[in-house]
Order: structure tokens, then sequence, then C-alpha cells
């Protein structure tokens, strides 16, 4: 038997690759002659940069500007390919990323993307081709200029002064010195995973959706949906694109830049990432497939990496079997998506408490549980 496991992270408690030797070592006890394949895996969110390590990309470590001015050190990833490209793998949340900043509404207004931008820097000085950016666990609302400030940019108000960084300084945006930006930005392709919808600003925009959660109150969500709003404007007179389209208002309207100013294309996070893995080439061959994330739950159900991996399984025939930290969607939910038994740390911890501190230990349990009785 060859069983695929292919879990996403248990957030706060186990990496995809730690959750994957867990659930290895539950399904090892009840099939122990099976080859027990695993595979980290990840929608574009935190974890796609683990997600790429494991399947063979170099991990590099840059120091950049973290998303409040104090540096931070950030890790991509980069490989060669035989055809003489090279891809990058930059995660967001590695350099801009909210765990590096308090929410507050001030922060909410001074976050930016800078460090983001020089860690494509870095890409491009490698030599990278492709770049993949997964841009979930943002800390900004700056709609990327930061990142483009990294690479030559310069943002001008009416006076013609570069104006601060951060999404609050959006709407002082007058019009944009193009001729440091590097030119390079033109030939490389660009690929951002995203799975939001979102336009850039507006009611369902990226400052008035997402702000609160990384300390935008009422009245800073309105600053920054209006410099964005502005920010839209001059990247039309500058480009002649329009950059508040669906996906665009994603990692606090991060695309909107880059959409501006390059070829970039937004995709599907989960296939992004499993293409550029090869995971779909691991599902060919599975007799069996375990996947499972810290909270399945209905946003797990639009697209997230388990049961996006459980809809892939499905229709090559492969049973799946779930397990999670805790799970709160019903049965009937997972069957529509091809999983045949699944069970939570819940199930078998004494406590959410215990759950969570001795996660691996209680996630091997619940794996040669749900096995023995599927």
């Amino acid at each position: 038997m060859r069983i695929l496991i292919a879990p996403d992270k248990f957030k706060g408690s186990l990496t995809a690759a730690e959750a994957a030797a867990a659930i290895a070592e539950g399904a090892l006890r009840v099939y122990p002659d099976a080859e027990a394949v695993q595979f980290p895996v990840a929608d574009g969110g935190e974890g796609t940069l683990e997600a790429a390590v494991a399947a063979g990309y170099e991990e590099r470590l840059n120091a950049v500007v973290g998303p409040v001015l104090a540096p931070v050190g950030a890790a991509w990833a980069f490989r060669k390919d035989s055809s003489g490209g090279a891809t990058a793998v930059i995660e967001m949340a590695q350099a801009s990323g909210l765990a590096h900043m308090e929410p507050t509404p001030a922060n909410a207004l001074r976050a930016h993307s800078y460090g983001c931008g020089q860690l494509i820097a870095a890409a491009l000085d490698a030599g990278a081709t492709e770049i993949v950016l997964g841009v979930g666990g943002s800390a900004m609302t700056d709609g990327g200029s930061g990142a483009l400030r990294a690479l030559g940019l310069k943002p001008l108000d009416a006076a013609g002064n570069v104006v601060p960084l951060g999404g609050g300084s959006l709407a002082e945006v007058a019009a944009v010195d193009v001729s440091g930006l590097d030119p390079r930005l033109g030939a490389v392709k660009f690929r951002i995973a995203v799975d939001v919808q979102n336009p850039l600003y507006g009611p369902d925009g990226a400052a008035h959706v997402f702000g609160p959660q990384k300390g935008a109150d009422a009245e800073a969500a309105e600053v920054l949906d209006a410099g964005l709003r502005n920010w839209a404007s001059v990247l039309r007179q500058a480009t002649g694109r329009d950059v508040n389209v669906p996906g665009a208002g994603a990692a606090g309207g991060f695309p909107a830049s880059f959409l501006a100013f390059s070829g970039a294309a937004l995709e599907r996070g989960f296939d992004l990432v499993a293409g550029l893995t090869g995971l779909r080439e691991k599902l060919v061959g599975a007799d069996l497939v375990i996947t499972g994330e810290g909270s399945l739950d209905s946003q797990s159900l639009t697209g997230k990496a388990p049961v996006a991996l459980a809809d892939a399984a499905r229709a090559l025939g492969i049973p799946v079997i779930m397990v999670a930290g805790r799970i709160l969607v019903t049965p009937e939910d997972l069957a529509r998506h091809g999983v045949v038994a699944a069970a939570q740390l819940l199930d078998v911890a004494p406590s959410p408490a215990e759950a969570v501190a001795k996660a691996a230990k209680y996630l091997a349990w619940a794996t040669s549980q749900v096995l023995e009785g599927a």
C-alpha cells in the first residue's frame, strides 16, 4: 500500500512537515508494511515556503526591513531548472507579515511591503526568471507600493517629495517617478497565489475587509481605503492599467502594483503550489491520501489545501482520510469532497490545551484510530 501523507500546517502547534511525520507514525502503526510518502502542502499562504523546501528548493535567508521598519530575517527559496531558468518562492509573511507587528491603528497605517520588495530584488539578483509570491499573513495595506519602492519606484506628492512608506500615506501620492524602477520587472514571470476575489478598494476591498485584523479601526480603514483608491488612480495614469480587479485586494492590495508594472498573473493558491512542488505527480499511484490541518471549518471548504487536495484525489478515485485539530464541518460536507473518514485531535486528547501542547502525540493517535475504524 502506498499512502500519500500531505497535510497543511496545524497553526500554533505543528508545521506541515511535523504534522506529516506525526501522521506517518500513526499510519505505520496500523499498516507497518505501507510506503508512507510525506509531502507537506500549502495553498499559497503561510507554509508555502516550507512546502517548496520540502519539495527540493534551496532555502536562502536575507535581512530585510520589516513591516514597521525593524529589521527581520526572511527566508525564501530558489531552484534552477534544466532549461536554464530559475524559480524563486517568496512568502510575504516572512518579510512583511503580521507576526512582525503589533496590530494597532497606528501600525496599520504605517505598515508597508518594502521588505518583500527586497526579497524580490534578491531573487532577481540570483537570476530568477519566475517568482512565485505567497501573500498570506500580510501586515500592511499599502497596495504593494512599499515593494515597488524597494525596486526603485518613487511615489511623489504634489510638491515632488517622496511620500513616507505605508498605506496611510497613499492618499498623498500625486505621481510616480519610474526612472529608477528595476527594468527586470518586465522580464520576469510573476505568479501571485490569491484565494480571495476582493477588489482593491471599496466596501469589499482590502482596507475594509482585511484591515481590522491588521489593527485598523474604522477611521484607519477609511484612510487606507482612500489611499488605495488614489493609488489605483495613480497607477492607471502611469501605466494605463486598471488594477481594481477581483483578487487585487489580497494581502493589503499587494497585487495591484505588480499588475500595473509587470505581467503578473493571479492564480488559485493550491493549484499554484501543487504544480510548483510536484504534488499532482505524487498523487498518481497512491492507494490512500491522508491530509488535514489545524482547524477544518467552513473556510476550508472554499478551496484551502486539504480540501483542494481531497478534490484532486477524488478525481483520480483515491480515497481520502482527513485528520484535523478540530472539525467544524459535517461528515456530509467532507463526503462531497471524497473524504471517507475523519478524526480530530479533540476526540483523543483530554483537553483542547493538551491537544495543542502535545499535538504530534495526539495526531499520531487520532490517525491510527481513524485508520483502524475505516
